[in-house]
Formats: structure tokens, C-alpha cells, sequence
């Protein structure tokens, strides 16, 4: 990759900035390590002129009829549609994920922030009866304020839609900050909301490596809402951040989700559905098949068949024609997950597929992981303690449900499964008894905008999508009434 480096700045009170100390992020391309980019560095007074050009443009915000807040949505989604491909190839650029899977993520974000700005219209306090006559009982439903959107690195575009649309309708300000791995699409985004004319303050976006800066837009008495998406010990900090501020809270966090397959199943329905699940995104999707639990009648079976469609997964340029898989987005997850793998092994595990970079030389430079799948893992192991977030699979097999939702229960974080059987009994017990947040039941990955998306346990508070999401970005204001 030869092409000159372009800059891209922040955009606080509807102003494009670089930082007085002049400090630049470097962005790499997943595929050769190569710095692609780079983007403003802020500093602490940068992250404190956007939380008082936030506060500031908060009330006037607030105060608008939700449909006009929705227009201005509408009018960045317009601009979004005609650059969707200029998108696209920023999202692989700076994240490793192919091109279709961008053109995706660019699609996943229109719809994010239309349906938020459809909500407006959709927005419901209460009215009871009062215990007195002439009087009115009636709750309302009121933004927060400042709201500071935390974004994680697998999907730079979509987290923005996903916090912004239901930030922006509900009368919040809020102020965007990309992960240091991925800020690139942060920055051209901002470039659409100047274009639609929102008012100055009411979208701003910071990226800093400072950690003096990041705590600051966290730990302000001006920040009333925060909403991350990241791992569970980033959300153990933003719990301390908040707590001096009593700061609202919408955490979406890590999790470790086990693909259960009964002996009843339809095996290669169970099997197609565990590739896409793992290896989609090269792995880094939290809802992701992370760990295979697989009855014992059937596992080998399940896992022959699994190998097999497993090596049609094509790894290569996510720009290429027909390739199913890119690079990972940093040298950092690859070394740990290597680690995991090599443990996994010195701890009985079989590597019957892939294990470190593919042969090639076109793989010699960059995060590449081949797609991995290990054989004779315990509940336990490396690679079924922690969260991957790679293209590795581990199988264990398990003697059915029972043992397999014990497994699952007895983890500290909860937020999604998979469950392949056709015994409606076990499908309605999963529902009672699995201690999750989703259960796809029969399906591979999906995630509707409708739906809701929230963790349990140590996976997350809140959450995201759906009329449940839009109502985390609103408090409830009761009112007595006496005329």
C-alpha cells in the first residue's frame, strides 16, 4: 500500500480542530501494519471545551420538538446513503473487516439512526389517576444531557449510529469518542453532521490517547449519561468514573457465548450456523459463538462436518473478490489470543485446524489469524475461560443441555447463546434457566433493530436497540398537578 498519509481532525462546537500540542494518532492498516491515517490527538482542554460546548447546546436541543431533532437525523442518513461505498472502505482501511461485511456495517447504520429518528414520534410518558379531585398525576420522559458515547473497535460506524440516533431524538447533546485503534470513520462522520446542519455542539467528536482526557470526559459533573460499548473491565472503570457524579449508565460489555448442539439437532444447519457465528468479522463480535458445546453422541460428526465447511472460509485482501475473511485489528488481540491457543495445547487441547498466521506471502505483514478450530477442550481451559474475540473456536463436548447450561451459568458474564435441538421442552427451560441476555434458539447471528441488545451478570447494565434502548437515553420527571 503506497499512498499518502491523510489527517483527520476533531470536531468540537461545530469547529474542525487539531490539538495545540499538535499530537497526532497514527491508524494502521490491519493488512500490512502500514499508517494509513492519522487523527487528532486531543488534549484535556480539548475534552473540556466539548463538554461546555455540549452542556451549552444541550438546552436549545432539548427544548426542540422531537421531530425536528429526527429531521436532522434523517438528513445525515440521506448523506450517508450517497457515500456508503467512500464508508465502506474507510471501515476496511482502519479495521480489517471485508468489503461486503463493510458495505454492511454502513447499511446497519442507516437503519440504527431511522429507526431512532422514527421514535420520535413515539416517545410515551403516563398519566395516572391522583388521589384528589382537580389535580393531574402525569410522568414525563426527559433527556439526560451530555451524553459521551464510548465506542469499541469491531464496529467503528454502527456504535456511532446505534448511540447517536437515540441520543440526538431523545434531546441529548452528545460527544462521540472512537477507539485509538479505529477513529478515522468518527472524524468523516463528523463531516456529515456539519453537512446536515446540525447546531453547533449538539454532535462532537474527541479521540485522544491521553488518559488525563479520557478520564475527564467520563468523570465531569457535566457528562449525565454514558454509554460504552467495550469489555467487561472497561466497564468496571466507567462504574468507578460514574460513581462520584451518580452519572447514568448504559454498558455494553463483554461476553462468552457458548454454542450448544443437542444430538436431536439438524447437524448441518448447526454447523453452517457455527461458522458464521465464529468467524464473521474475523471473530470480533461480542455476541459471537465463542465456545462449542456439543453433545457427545454427536461430536464427532458435528466437528468433521464443522472442519470441512470451516476450510471453505476464504482469508485474504478484504477488498478481494469472494473473500470471507479479513485481518484481525491489532497485533496486540492476536498476540493474546495466540497465547490462549498455546496454552489451550499445553493443557491436553488438539489443534485440528488452522493455528497461527496462513501460509503465504501476502500474510507475512499484518494481524492475519487463520481460521482455528481445537479439539479435547475441558470447561475451564484457556480458551473457554477468557473471551477470544478471534477466529478460534474450542470444541468440548458435553453429555446435554443440563451440563451445558451449568457451564454457562456458573461463568461471571452473560451475554449471549446458541442452542441447536428440536425438542420444544428444552427450548422453553432455556428460556426460564440460561442466565443470559440473548438466546438464539435454532439461528445463527443476527441482531434486528427492534430487538434489544443488554448483557446480564458481568456482560452489562442497560442497553441498546429497540424501544428499550431509546428509553435508557430518558429520564422520568413526575409532575403534581393541582388547578
Amino acid at each position: 500500500m503506497s499512498q499518502e498519509i491523510q489527517h483527520y481532525r476533531c470536531y468540537i462546537n461545530g469547529e474542525w480542530l487539531d490539538s495545540s500540542t499538535r499530537e497526532r494518532i497514527a491508524v494502521e492498516y490491519p493488512v500490512t501494519n502500514e499508517v494509513f491515517a492519522t487523527v487528532t490527538a486531543c488534549t484535556l482542554d480539548d475534552v473540556q471545551y466539548a463538554l461546555e460546548s455540549s452542556e451549552k447546546a444541550q438546552f436549545a436541543w432539548g427544548l426542540l420538538p422531537p421531530q425536528t431533532r429526527a429531521n436532522y437525523i434523517y438528513a445525515i442518513c440521506d448523506r450517508l446513503k450517497i457515500e456508503r461505498e467512500h464508508f465502506a472502505k474507510l471501515l476496511v482501511m482502519e479495521q480489517g473487516k471485508t468489503y461486503p461485511e463493510a458495505l454492511g456495517e454502513v447499511d446497519d447504520t442507516i437503519r440504527y439512526m431511522t429507526y431512532s429518528a422514527e421514535s420520535g414520534r413515539r416517545i410515551q410518558g403516563a398519566i395516572f389517576p391522583s388521589e384528589n379531585a382537580n389535580e393531574r398525576l402525569e410522568i414525563h420522559k426527559v433527556p439526560y444531557g451530555v451524553t459521551v458515547a464510548l465506542c469499541a473497535f469491531n464496529y467503528p460506524l454502527a456504535l456511532i449510529g446505534r448511540k447517536l440516533g437515540p441520543a440526538l431524538v431523545t434531546g441529548n447533546t452528545i460527544i462521540i469518542k472512537p477507539h485509538e485503534l479505529t477513529p478515522v470513520t468518527a472524524s468523516e462522520f463528523c463531516r456529515l453532521v456539519e453537512e446536515a446542519g446540525v447546531p453547533k455542539g449538539v454532535v462532537n467528536m474527541v479521540s485522544t490517547q491521553n488518559a488525563q482526557a479520557a478520564s475527564l470526559l467520563v468523570e465531569s459533573p457535566i457528562t449525565k449519561l454514558i454509554s460504552l460499548t467495550g469489555s467487561t473491565n472497561a466497564g468496571r472503570a466507567m462504574y468507578r468514573a460514574a460513581a462520584n457524579n451518580i452519572t447514568g449508565l448504559i454498558l455494553e460489555l463483554g461476553g462468552k457465548a457458548p454454542f450448544i448442539v443437542l444430538e436431536d439437532a439438524d447437524i448441518d444447519k448447526a454447523v453452517n450456523a457455527a461458522a458464521i457465528s465464529r468467524y464473521a468479522n474475523c471473530g470480533q463480535v461480542c455476541i459471537c459463538n465463542e465456545m462449542v458445546m456439543v453433545a457427545d453422541k454427536i461430536a464427532e460428526e458435528f466437528t468433521d462436518k464443522l472442519i470441512k465447511r470451516v476450510q471453505q472460509i476464504r482469508v485474504g485482501d478484504p477488498f478481494g473478490k469472494d473473500i470471507n475473511m479479513g485481518p484481525n485489528v491489532s497485533t496486540s488481540g492476536l498476540d493474546r489470543v495466540n497465547q490462549l491457543v498455546k496454552d489451550n495445547l499445553a493443557e491436553g487441547a488438539q489443534l485440528v485446524l488452522g493455528g497461527g498466521r496462513p501460509e503465504g506471502a501476502e500474510f507475512e505483514k499484518g494481524n492475519w489469524y487463520a481460521p482455528t478450530i481445537l479439539t479435547n477442550v475441558k470447561n475451564g481451559d484457556a480458551t473457554t475461560k477468557h473471551e477470544l474475540f478471534a477466529p478460534v473456536l474450542p470444541i468440548m463436548k458435553v453429555s446435554g443441555f443440563d451440563e451445558a447450561m451449568a457451564f454457562s451459568n456458573a461463568r461471571e458474564e452473560g451475554l449471549s447463546a446458541y442452542l441447536f435441538t428440536n425438542d420444544y421442552k428444552i427450548h422453553q427451560k432455556a428460556i426460564d434457566q440460561l442466565q443470559v441476555g440473548t438466546i438464539f434458539i435454532n439461528r445463527q447471528i443476527v441482531g434486528y433493530i427492534q430487538g434489544y441488545h443488554s448483557g446480564h451478570k458481568t456482560s452489562g447494565l442497560a442497553g441498546e436497540d429497540g424501544i428499550y434502548g431509546i428509553d435508557h437515553y430518558l429520564q422520568k420527571r413526575t409532575i403534581y398537578l393541582e388547578y
